[in-house]
């Protein structure tokens, strides 16, 4: 993982390299459970080098504490590594350029599930749905399950999604917990058996 912040910290794929201050790989425990994945720094996490630590860092900060969990124990980066100028979108090219940098950060952390944040990371996996529409459901895609969420900054626009985000935060731990228990029924497929004597 060292080596992939030091590629993205160094990288020059697309114009936003011209105009950043620092590349933003992402922060957190290598080898975390859950994964956050926002879609692109803004003025003070370029400004810092590290992902969500402006005002929606603080709500991201808040969200985590309310299910018990802190930013050390979760892997917090963005779809596209760089800020774009203003903040505005990413662009597809901008998106294409760090797409290899995000599946081998996944690659490595190999969480259990992906909360997307906001519309860009969520196309990813979702790629014609709206995130009005889909917020809070879990799918699985292989190993990981992916949660799509509301952007914390989404909150700090529009006042009246902050409850929404705090409600989809909070059905995690249930669905880590199921994550772990469908996990264990695989490993110990006698144990449902030997309940039943």
């Amino acid at each position: 993982m060292a080596q992939v912040e030091e590629q993205i910290r160094g990288c020059t794929m697309c114009d936003l390299s011209r105009t950043r201050t620092n590349a933003v790989p992402g922060e957190g425990n290598r080898s975390a459970n859950v994964m956050f994945i926002g879609e692109a720094p803004g003025f003070h996490e370029d400004r810092n080098g590290e992902p969500f630590v402006g005002a929606a860092g603080q709500f991201l900060n808040e969200l985590l504490e309310s299910i018990d969990l802190d930013r050390s124990t979760v892997y917090i980066t963005n779809v596209v590594k760089c800020r774009p100028p203003g903040n505005r979108d990413p662009l597809p090219d901008e998106l294409a350029a760090c797409a290899h940098y995000i599946d081998r950060q996944i690659e490595l952390i190999d969480p259990k599930v992906v909360v997307t944040l906001g519309r860009f990371s969520m196309s990813r996996w979702f790629p014609k749905e709206r995130i009005s529409r889909i917020h809070g459901t879990p799918k699985r895609f292989g190993n990981i399950t992916v949660v799509p969420m509301y952007h914390p900054a989404a909150a700090l626009h529009q006042g009246s999604l902050r409850a929404t985000i705090e409600a989809d935060m909070k059905k995690l731990p249930q669905i880590l917990a199921q994550m772990e228990a469908e996990e264990n029924e695989q490993e110990d497929p006698d144990a449902e058996q030997m309940k039943l004597f």
